[in-house]
């Protein structure tokens, strides 16, 4: 980041008033009666309808339309283990773009917790307050585990982006750039570098999709069958093979997706994939090679990275907003994979589609219509939240 940026950016958060969030009132409290409504006597109307019907909570209070946003700064972008205090401008950015892009209110929540299980126990202490959960910057494999028990514990939607978020954007960005390689889901030799949580998901998803040829490759080589470190969350993903290196597996392969770091996609490794070689190089905010880099040396190249000053920027604001929209439009339980999947082939479709003149206006192009250079929404298209959370509430309901 440059220096202009960097200084900004602080600017940015602390003028006019530190911060990124306020909460105001939705209701007037302008009179006698007024104050009479909103607290005492009044208040004791709704109070008593919601102890009788713990359900009608939902038309006498806002948990309907309000999503805890909650980390425990683990594994905030790639900073790493800063903290949750740390944590916390990110966060109140999560809660300005689910109210900017959904309409949805978000109080942002960072737990100072020992371990998976005190998170745990914190947050489903205060679950009541909620419509859902949005789990966020937790390091794997606790992220894993945290989500499972949450999910089967509480009756709210639990939903951790940075697996499923980034999972249902890199699949409907994935399904588009096979359609413009020639290639299909099932027949495609995919290489995933990066098995945390953007990883599995993804994987997860993708194979939900009809993926059939998935190799893994974290820090340490090749996900195989019988390798003494994996653990319950991505022994799964392990494959019979007797490739140990990124080197051995890529050659060859139609697609490359990159949640791990800067420059880690070699480009003599890129020079050997197929023909029409698809890359998401998702690093941020360096990615696995820059466009430049493999569009010179793979002219056929088909890329996406995870930044907005690339085309075809995979970014989870095209899906958490929306997918929570759904979600709590169809008051669902729980976010089915049937839900996630839906997203991703709404995403996938409005690509498609001819683009609205503001879309082209907000970013200072004269067109822009489906191929290489876009086969992903961009961000602020207005037309995000009816498509993708109307599927999602389709999906919840069906």
């Amino acid at each position: 980041m440059s220096e202009d940026l960097a200084r900004a950016a602080l600017r940015y958060h602390a003028e006019p008033r530190p911060g990124k969030l306020s909460v105001e009132s939705s209701k007037p409290l302008e009179s006698q009666r007024d104050l009479a409504l909103a607290y005492t006597p009044g208040v004791a109307e709704p109070v008593r309808a919601i102890a009788a019907d713990p359900a009608a909570a939902y038309q006498y209070t806002g948990k309907g339309n309000l999503v805890a946003v909650i980390s425990n700064g683990t594994a905030v972008l790639g900073l790493g283990n800063v903290g949750p205090l740390a944590g916390k401008p990110v966060m109140e950015g999560k809660a300005v773009l689910f109210k900017h892009f959904a309409g949805i209110d978000v109080f942002d929540i960072e737990v100072n917790a020992r371990d998976a299980e005190h998170f745990i126990e914190v947050v489903a202490a205060i679950a009541p307050t909620f419509g859902g959960i949005n789990l966020e910057d937790i390091a794997a494999p606790d992220c894993f585990y945290i989500e499972q028990t949450l999910k089967a514990r509480l009756d709210i939607p639990v939903f951790h982006d940075d697996q499923h978020g980034t999972a249902v954007i890199i699949s409907a960005a994935l399904q588009n750039a096979l359609k413009l390689a020639g290639k299909s889901m099932a027949e495609a030799r995919i290489v995933c570098l990066g098995a945390g949580a953007a990883g599995l998901a993804s994987m997860r998803l993708l194979k939900l999709l009809g993926a059939q040829q998935i190799t893994l490759v974290d820090k340490d080589g090749v996900l195989y069958a019988g390798r003494p470190d994996l653990n319950d969350y991505n022994r799964p993903y392990a494959v019979e093979t007797e490739a140990r290196s990124l080197a051995e597996v890529l050659p060859g392969a139609d697609v490359f997706i990159g949640v791990s770091a800067a420059n880690a996609l070699p480009p003599e490794l890129l020079a050997q994939m197929a023909v029409n070689p698809i890359v998401f190089a998702l690093a941020n905010p360096d990615p696995e090679i820059l466009p430049a880099t493999a569009k010179t040396l793979r002219p056929d190249v088909i890329m996406a990275t995870g930044r907005s000053d690339f085309p075809n920027q995979v970014n989870n604001v095209l899906g958490f907003p929306f997918i929570f929209r759904g979600a709590l439009d169809a008051r669902a339980r729980v976010i089915s994979d049937q839900m996630l999947i839906a997203a991703s082939q709404a995403l996938a479709a409005l690509a498609h589609e001819p683009v609205p003149a503001s879309v082209l206006q907000a970013y200072g192009l004269d067109a822009l219509a489906f191929g290489p250079d876009y086969f992903i929404p961009k961000p602020l298209d207005p037309r995000l939240l009816d498509m993708v959370a109307g599927a999602v509430a389709r999906a919840a309901q069906a």
